[in-house]
């Protein structure tokens, strides 16, 4: 499964690498809610959770399913301004400014969007504007308890209201940690910028996103971006432009924005903050080839020592070209590496790469 941006007729000139302090606060919001996602930041998750006024902490909960388990689109509300050529703003304000510009319409859309089931990629009257829908937003919002209940029924009586509910719970988010976080993260993200910026400009648009993460490839006769998701969908730029979104916190997700009448977008983890992550069809590669009892038993000789083709087939009873079979399927995957040694080419199990085994897959189903 995949999402597919068309990029038909997009100049270079309309891509953009730019980070976005309101959106890297909803993935330190993502982080504290989800630790479990991001092993590696769980101390600076326990200390700034451990600090929290519990008046901060129960208003996050309130509003939590906008971060929890989904990424929702109000925290890039510059691809929703006319045009399609907005960029996020320089500093956490000017993001918020610009997410008061929304209609009332696109922020509830935006804030309802996954938890309620909304038609994401085509147009549609919304909750506010369809009583069927607003009927249906509510029955699934009490499924999901009844502080999301009570949420989503503030939220559809009075937008403006929890809009400002919602602009003032994120500059009391910067005051209690995000502004000590932004300013730590902000030279990384400045310099992954600078980076890409000088790639896409040197190498083009194919070898930018393919150095963004192994999810992201670009067939450029067909003109289409494809990033390995769980979800299936289609966007296309238009006459818009494409805005590239660094992250530090964000590692391993790859989020793409795709919103009908939205400029997209794609955020990725910042080069340097965490390794690649092999697509899930790398992973599933690796999977099956390590599924046969054959190379399992390969596996475990080639894990001791290098061997070469002939040694193999001799331990194992077999013919050279059955073991040359077997081990072409685990290179293809990744799994072995080979050297040569005079005459002969020596074969040698790739140890980290089958000890990340477990870790890649975890992290290639939560991207």
């Amino acid at each position: 499964m995949s999402v597919t941006i068309d990029i038909s007729g997009l100049p270079a000139e309309r891509v953009f690498v730019v980070p976005s302090p309101l959106g890297e606060l909803g993935m330190a919001l993502h982080a504290l809610s989800e630790p479990g996602h991001h092993p590696d930041l769980q101390g600076w998750a326990t200390a700034v959770s451990s600090r929290l006024d519990p008046s901060l902490a129960d208003r996050l909960c309130e509003a939590d399913f906008l971060w929890r388990t989904t990424f929702s689109d109000v925290f890039s509300p510059f691809a929703a301004l006319p045009g399609g050529r907005g960029l996020p703003g320089a500093t956490l304000a000017e993001e918020l400014d610009q997410l008061d510009k929304l209609s009332d319409e696109q922020f509830v859309n935006a804030a309802l969007e996954f938890t309620c089931q909304l038609r994401y990629d085509v147009q549609d009257p919304g909750p506010l504007a369809d009583p069927e829908l607003r009927r249906r937003s509510l029955e699934l919002a009490a499924a999901r308890g009844a502080v999301q209940e009570r949420f989503t029924l503030r939220l559809l009586e009075d937008p403006p209201v929890v809009r400002a509910w919602f602009r003032q719970l994120m500059l009391d988010c910067e005051e209690a940690f995000f502004a000590d976080t932004w300013a730590r993260l902000q030279p990384q993200l400045a310099a992954d910028t600078r980076h890409k910026t000088e790639l896409l400009r040197r190498k083009g648009l194919g070898e930018a996103l393919a150095s963004l993460s192994g999810a992201i490839s670009l067939d450029e006769e067909a003109a289409l971006i494809t990033i390995d998701k769980l979800a299936v969908g289609r966007a296309a730029t238009g006459d818009g432009s494409l805005v590239l979104m660094p992250t530090s916190l964000g590692w391993p997700h790859v989020h793409v924005l795709r919103r009908y009448g939205w400029q997209p977008v794609i955020t990725y983890p910042a080069s340097g903050s965490r390794p690649q992550t092999p697509s899930v069809e790398q992973l599933t590669r690796r999977m099956e080839a390590l599924s046969h009892p054959v190379r399992m038993r390969l596996c475990r000789h080639l894990a001791r020592a290098p061997h070469t083709t002939s040694e193999l087939a001799d331990a194992h009873g077999m013919s050279a070209p059955e073991i040359s079979r077997h081990l072409a399927v685990l290179k293809k995957a990744g799994l072995i590496t080979h050297c040569r040694r005079g005459r002969y080419v020596q074969h040698q199990l790739d140890l980290p790469a089958v000890a990340r085994l477990g870790s890649d897959f975890i992290e290639g189903v939560l991207r």
